[in-house]
C-alpha cells in the first residue's frame, strides 16, 4: 500500500462473501461502491475486513486495499419466500475503527462509509475533516438472531453519525420506518430515498423532488442502489453540491447498471459515464 497515493473516492465496510444458487459471489457494499467509483475515473481505496482465503485483487482489481486481517469473512444468504426476503448471516469479519485508516487516506476528497452487519465504528467519521462523507447506513440498522436470521433495529447513535454526513442515501426498506426519512433530514442536511425501480425523492433545504428511475430491461438489479450511491456522491462533489443534477446522474448509472448481470458487465457499461461525469 502506498501511503502517497491520492485519493478521490475512498470506501470503507466488509467484502462480503454472498451464498446464491449460482454458488459464493463476492458482495457488500463496498464493493460495488468501489469498482463504480474507479470506472467513474477516480482514483479509488477500500478499508475492509476479510479472511487470508479472500483474494481481493480479483475482486477489487487495481483499487489500493487496506485489508484489516479476521478470522472470518462476513457471509450473507438471501433466501426469497413468497412473502418476502429471509437474509442470514453466517460469520462476520473484524469491526473497523479510526486506527484502521490510513493516515493519508484520511485526506480524501470523498468517502463511503458503507457497512453491512454493523461494523463501522460510529465514531469513525470524525477521522475525516475535509471530506465529503456518505453514509448508506443499512448495517448499522441490522441486529441477527442466534440462528443468524436478519432483522432491522433502532440505531441508537444514528444523529450523532448522521450530523457529520454531507448526505445520507437510504432504501425504506432498510430501516424500521419510513418516519425516520423526516427524521433523518433533521439531522443530515441531504438525505436521498432510493425506491428501486420507482426512483428516489431527494430532500434538499426543505425541498423535496422525486427523479423517476429510467426505463430498461432489468436483468439483474444487484449492487444497484450501491452503485446510485457512489454515482451520486461523485457527481455532487463535481458539481459542488448539486444534488438535483447528482440524483439525476445516480439514476442514469444505476439504470444501466441493472440492464447488466455480471458485476464485470455491470462496470464496463458504468466506464461509457466516465465522460459526464
Amino acid at each position: 500500500m502506498n501511503d502517497r497515493f491520492v485519493i478521490d473516492f475512498l470506501a470503507v465496510g466488509h467484502v462480503s462473501q454472498d451464498l446464491t444458487p449460482n454458488g459464493p459471489m463476492a458482495g457488500g457494499t463496498v464493493t460495488f461502491s468501489s469498482r463504480t467509483a474507479q470506472a467513474l475515473g477516480c482514483r479509488t481505496a477500500v478499508v475492509t475486513s476479510t479472511s487470508g482465503d479472500v483474494d481481493l485483487e480479483v475482486i477489487l482489481p487495481g483499487i489500493e486495499v487496506f485489508n484489516l486481517p479476521s478470522k472470518e469473512t462476513t457471509v450473507f444468504e438471501n433466501r426469497y419466500r413468497s412473502w418476502g426476503r429471509l437474509q442470514q448471516i453466517h460469520s462476520t469479519a473484524a469491526n473497523i475503527s479510526t486506527e484502521h485508516i490510513p493516515t493519508a487516506w484520511r485526506r480524501a476528497k470523498i468517502v463511503h462509509l458503507g457497512p453491512i452487519a454493523r461494523e463501522i465504528d460510529p465514531g469513525l467519521p470524525e477521522a475525516f475533516s475535509n471530506s465529503l462523507i456518505g453514509l448508506t447506513p443499512q448495517g448499522w440498522y441490522r441486529k441477527w438472531k442466534p440462528d443468524g436470521t436478519v432483522y432491522i433495529d433502532d440505531w441508537p447513535q444514528a444523529q450523532d453519525v448522521l450530523k457529520l454526513a454531507a448526505a445520507v442515501i437510504v432504501s425504506p426498506e432498510d430501516i424500521p420506518n419510513n418516519r425516520l426519512i423526516d427524521q433523518f433530514q433533521e439531522w443530515c442536511p441531504l438525505v436521498v430515498s432510493t425506491k428501486g425501480s420507482g426512483g428516489c425523492v431527494v430532500y434538499c433545504r426543505g425541498e423535496s423532488r422525486h427523479f423517476p428511475a429510467l426505463k430498461v430491461n432489468e436483468v439483474n438489479p444487484t449492487g444497484a442502489g450501491d452503485i446510485f450511491a457512489a454515482s451520486f456522491m461523485i457527481r455532487l462533489h463535481q458539481t459542488k453540491g448539486n444534488p438535483w443534477e447528482a440524483a439525476d446522474f445516480a439514476n442514469q448509472v444505476a439504470a444501466a447498471s441493472v440492464a447488466k448481470n455480471s458485476l464485470d458487465e455491470k462496470i464496463e457499461t458504468i466506464k461509457k459515464f466516465q465522460s459526464a461525469s
